[in-house]
């Protein structure tokens, strides 16, 4: 079986190493030692000037909301993981949808200021598989507004704009840890800010509200991380040049293979600094795409329709119609990507796509039985019925 993504583990030695020095010490977690090593090599890796070690990338969005005081309405992307509108919702906010960019699958910046109320204080725009959005453009229009500036950088680890790292921008910027990600902790994520203040606040936030030992300064939240989880970022920061080369190399292969595919491949605005996090293809056709899954799984390889349903159609939201984004979420796939994923295996992967499209579902051996199991898995990757 070939799955979507699978995380990347160092050798069992390494982290051992490190759960001994945790074992030694018997603080497993409260801004322990680990943690904070993993936030000073964090910083000198991705060369920021603040940032904080927490749970998870959504916690992380929450406190991002919460610190910057944001009421009303948040414009924001239908092309993201639902963590994003989530979040807005949780802290009490309002999402307006803006469609995205066809090519870049990013926010349009060319429509967000239609979107613009007075009851607007914030843009949380995702950098979408870890390709940065037109950064400059929503900073102008946000600065023309008075409005504050998110980004969801769940995606973005090894990624930069204009030779910073992606998460040196905006008000703060958020990024995830996850085991699915590039760089892991196994569960995991971090919040950054250029403003000290922005970064003081967001520490008592993490940790209860707590200001020093006796005192609560404001309404917080546990969104603290463990020593355990530190020990995992620690060891995989080591081997982050290989990872980020290695998904590189694979999509490049990719790329190659599927010229003839009818197929569009994302456009990516900063490459060569782009970290290469996913490989999404967007099919010309939905037919195409559901007969290329179907074929797939056959073989045992599983893709992912990521991202989908567009967020503009969850129920807790006000529904929009988002055209771009509308047509993307029928026909986009990402195809599997990871560390131990070999040459001969996307090789074979490749084939069946492009035999999936010279030999559509409709037109193979319809006998009993193998018939009958194509036409049931397209009635259930049509439906929704089994998502990855």
């Amino acid at each position: 079986m070939i799955p979507v993504t699978k995380p990347f583990l160092p050798k069992i030695e390494e982290f051992e190493n490190y759960v001994k020095s945790i074992w030694d010490r018997q603080w497993l977690t409260n801004n322990g030692p680990l943690v904070n090593d993993l936030e000073l090599k964090l910083k000198q890796y991705l060369n920021v000037d603040y940032l904080l070690y927490v749970s998870n990338g959504t916690i992380a969005l929450q406190m991002a909301i919460r610190a910057l005081e944001l009421k009303g309405e948040i414009i924001t992307t239908p092309f993201s993981f639902v963590a994003t509108t989530n979040s807005i919702v949780w802290q009490g906010c309002k999402p307006v949808y803006v469609d995205i960019d066809p090519d870049t699958f990013n926010i349009d910046p060319g429509k967000i200021e239609a979107a613009i109320t007075p009851r607007t204080s914030a843009i949380l725009a995702t950098h979408v598989y870890g390709n940065p959005c037109n950064i400059d453009a929503i900073q102008n229009i946000a600065d023309k507004y008075g409005l504050k500036v998110i980004y969801d950088a769940a995606h973005c680890f090894g990624t930069k704009y204009k030779n910073r790292s992606v998460f040196a921008y905006g008000d703060i910027s958020i990024t995830s840890f996850h085991a699915t990600k590039l760089f892991h902790t196994i569960e995991g994520g971090a919040v950054f800010t250029k403003k000290p203040e922005l970064l003081e606040k967001m520490a008592f936030i993490r940790n209860f509200g707590y200001s020093g030992p006796d005192t609560i300064a404001l309404v917080g939240i546990n969104a603290k991380n463990s020593e355990f989880h530190a020990a995992m970022g620690l060891c995989n920061l080591g081997h982050i040049d290989a990872i980020l080369e290695k998904r590189r190399s694979l999509s490049l292969h990719y790329r190659e293979n599927l010229k003839k595919l009818k197929v569009k491949f994302q456009s990516i605005d900063s490459a060569p600094d782009y970290n290469y996090a996913y490989c999404p293809i967007l099919f010309d056709s939905e037919e195409l795409m559901h007969d290329c899954i179907v074929k797939l799984e056959l073989a045992g390889v599983y893709c992912r329709r990521y991202f989908f349903p567009s967020l503009a159609t969850l129920p807790f939201v006000s529904r929009k119609r988002m055209p771009v984004c509308d047509s993307v979420v029928k026909r986009i796939v990402c195809l599997p990507l990871y560390d131990t994923l070999t040459i001969p295996d996307l090789d074979m992967i490749s084939r069946i796509l492009l035999r999936a499209q010279k030999y559509p579902v409709k037109t193979i051996n319809t006998q009993k039985g193998f018939g009958e199991l194509i036409a049931n898995r397209i009635e259930k990757v049509i439906n929704g019925h089994e998502k990855k």
